[in-house]
């Protein structure tokens, strides 16, 4: 027993670091971004560059699910399989989400400061918060199904998402924690905090798309 919970403790921790590794390097076009450039100013190259970075979301997604469910095939194996078979759909979810961030937060710069923006800057505040949590969401649903049709995809993880809303808040709080990390201690986030923070977030997508992704079970 000592000698399994040792493994585990070891497999555990060499799961998470390679996790953190292959993060960096997924998101690799974001990072050299950020040590080269303002991010006030140069908005517009994170904007296309940004959906380049999704399907090392979903290889990174793909690990957790393997490790979560004691599957042998190791991390970089399970990572490349996953970033290859999701590439483009990822891609293409990424773009689209990218597009609908930009228009929302020019529209919202537009109205800053105008009486009308009273009434439409909630508004578009709320959109901005679902087009996350369903973007994370579709990400996590690509990761496992990468044929799935995405205008499926979308339909149900917005749902999903406005359905299970505490859910949806407390992946958000994790992710929002994780970007003041990276913003103040990038090496220690990146080293060491991303790969627990993200597991809670993909556990928690996961169990608010249970009800899309597992089949139902028949009872006899």
């Amino acid at each position: 027993m000592r000698h399994h919970t040792i493994q585990a403790i070891f497999d555990g921790v060499y799961t998470a670091l390679v996790t953190n590794m292959l993060l960096v390097a997924g998101g690799l076009p974001l990072v050299l971004l950020a040590l080269t450039t303002d991010s006030t100013r140069a908005w517009p190259l994170y904007a296309l560059t940004a959906p380049l970075c999704a399907p090392g979301l979903c290889g990174i997604f793909a690990v957790m699910s393997a490790y979560t469910a004691g599957h042998t095939d190791g991390p970089l194996r399970t990572f490349g399989r996953a970033w290859r078979s999701t590439a483009r759909p990822a891609m293409l979810w990424g773009a689209a989400a990218t597009v609908v961030l930009v228009v929302l937060g020019v529209d919202a710069y537009a109205l800053w400061g105008h009486r009308i923006g009273a009434l439409t800057l909630p508004i578009l505040a709320m959109l901005t918060v679902l087009t996350v949590a369903t973007t994370l969401l579709g990400l996590v649903v690509i990761a496992e199904q990468p044929a799935a049709r995405l205008h499926r995809v979308a339909r149900a993880c917005l749902y999903l998402a406005v359905r299970r809303w505490y859910l949806t808040v407390a992946s958000l709080l994790v992710l929002a924690l994780l970007a003041q990390l990276v913003t103040l201690r990038p090496a220690l986030a990146l080293g060491l905090a991303a790969a627990p923070l993200l597991y809670v977030v993909w556990a928690n997508s996961r169990h608010c798309l249970r009800a899309a992704l597992d089949p139902p079970t028949r009872t006899t």
